[in-house]
């Protein structure tokens, strides 16, 4: 391998263009450079080598005795190269790259992920936890799942599902709140970068805002999640956060009243280019996952809603959309 070092890579795929075309012409057209280059790179080959690897004659390159076996060793070595390339061609078709909050990631879709290496054996996933924003026309990221409104500059976004808030706690401190009124007793755990407030969940149940006592405050809504687990107080939540912990119990939704934030979560793609069929298929799994997850979500917080003193009658969001939402305290 250490002979290598001697020769040049360029010059050595100049001899083997050469020889299989049969011309410096047809060699320049393949290799993108000019005839002359081409010229140049074959001398100083056969200078690096300290044999003659063409005979120059008046219609042009032919292979010396050596040269001939010399190029097809070349053409057989510059095959095994290509073959190597392709498989990491092969292994980028077959990956697809998710670019996720790491919220998302860790409360939601890492819990699932096993069901969509079932479906999809072939394709392997690698998550880019970030809560920035790729730019998905120059990066290598095929699809993004964001928090927001829809509207990101140079993508092309579908509603997954539109984001609804509530109070959640630790069922020790869901046992405490008779009313509404109640929350005033008890801490608020805040997530200091959240874009929700508690403010949109008063309107929506319909009474004045309460004061909280001074909770714990966090600059991650996981911390905030676990903090509310942990019975430090009560957090404002939303359903993807809190499902799992909604459905095994560590968690309680004591009133029942879900409101839109105006947010919801979106799957972003590259508004200029055309989605695969890695990226059509995973859009199709994680629907179907948000659906099930809210089914599951709806029973939950239906059970945990009689912890506390209202009845609530309420309109579940539609998975796609969050127009026709209707939230309002029955007998109302």
């Amino acid at each position: 391998m250490a002979m290598l070092n001697r020769v040049h890579l360029n010059g050595l795929r100049a001899v083997e263009t050469v020889a299989r075309l049969g011309s410096l012409a047809a060699a320049a057209g393949e290799l993108n450079v000019s005839v002359s280059a081409v010229s140049q790179q074959i001398s100083r080959t056969e200078k690096q080598l300290g044999q003659a690897l063409f005979e120059r004659t008046a219609s042009g390159l032919v292979p010396t005795e050596f040269g001939a076996v010399f190029a097809a060793r070349l053409g057989a070595g510059f095959r095994e190269l290509a073959q190597a390339v392709a498989l990491a061609d092969e292994a980028t078709q077959c990956t697809l790259v998710v670019s996720v909050a790491p919220a998302f990631a860790s409360k939601w879709l890492l819990p699932r992920l096993s069901r969509h290496f079932a479906r999809h054996p072939n394709v392997l996933l690698r998550i880019d936890a970030s809560v920035r924003l790729a730019d998905l026309d120059h990066s290598d990221i095929d699809i993004a799942i964001r928090l927001g409104d829809g509207k990101w500059p140079g993508g092309r976004a579908e509603l997954l599902l539109a984001q609804e808030v509530f109070p959640v706690c630790a069922p020790v401190i869901a046992r405490k709140l008779n009313s509404i009124e109640d929350l005033a007793q008890t801490c608020a755990i805040t997530d200091e970068r959240a874009m929700i407030n508690w403010e949109s969940w008063f309107e929506a149940a319909g009474v004045p805002p309460v004061t909280f006592l001074k909770g714990a405050r966090f600059t991650d809504p996981m911390l905030c999640l676990e903090s509310a687990i942990a019975g430090h107080g009560v957090m404002l939540g939303w359903q993807l956060l809190t499902a799992d912990a909604l459905a095994d119990g560590r968690l309680v939704a004591p009133f029942g009243i879900r409101a839109q934030s105006g947010l919801g979560y979106w799957l972003v793609t590259s508004s200029t280019k055309g989605e695969s069929r890695k990226v059509r298929d995973f859009k199709v799994w994680i629907k179907e996952e948000i659906e099930a997850t809210m089914v599951q979500f709806g029973s939950a917080n239906a059970a945990t809603a009689s912890s506390g003193a209202f009845t609530v009658e309420r309109t579940v969001a539609p998975l796609y959309g969050g127009s026709d939402i209707k939230l309002r305290q029955a007998g109302s």
